[in-house]
């Protein structure tokens, strides 16, 4: 079992910043590469960014590619998305997740979420 613990959200200005924060724990989660995703009101979640414990990967949705950089702390088990340059388009509630195959759309465990708000 791998349980995710979200932090870092809030209320920013359009072309702020904002560093989210993920915990990871649990015995198996190593095994999983770690990614974000997020869910705006009345639309789909979607794919954000995601990379891998040993730090390959970084691949990012076109939508945020240049803006938000993921990365991880091994020995705290810590995944990072920094956002710059937010905008009002970014708002959205923000999910860390854990993956064995983020590749074929599968995710194994999600953390309970964090709000963004990026106002005009």
């Amino acid at each position: 079992q791998v349980q995710l613990v979200e932090s870092g959200g809030g209320l920013v200005q359009a072309g702020g910043s904002l560093r989210l924060s993920c915990a990871a724990s649990g015995r198996t989660v190593s095994s999983y590469a770690m990614g974000w995703f997020r869910q705006a009101p009345g639309k789909e979640r979607e794919f954000v960014a995601r990379i891998t414990w040993s730090g390959s990967g970084g691949y990012y949705a076109d939508s945020v590619k240049g803006r938000f950089t993921i990365s991880r702390d091994g020995a705290k088990k810590t995944v990072y998305l920094q956002m710059n340059s937010l905008k009002p388009e970014d708002t959205a509630v923000y999910y860390c997740a854990a993956s064995d195959s983020f590749t074929t759309g599968r995710v194994n465990y999600w953390g309970q979420g964090t709000q963004v708000t990026v106002s005009v």
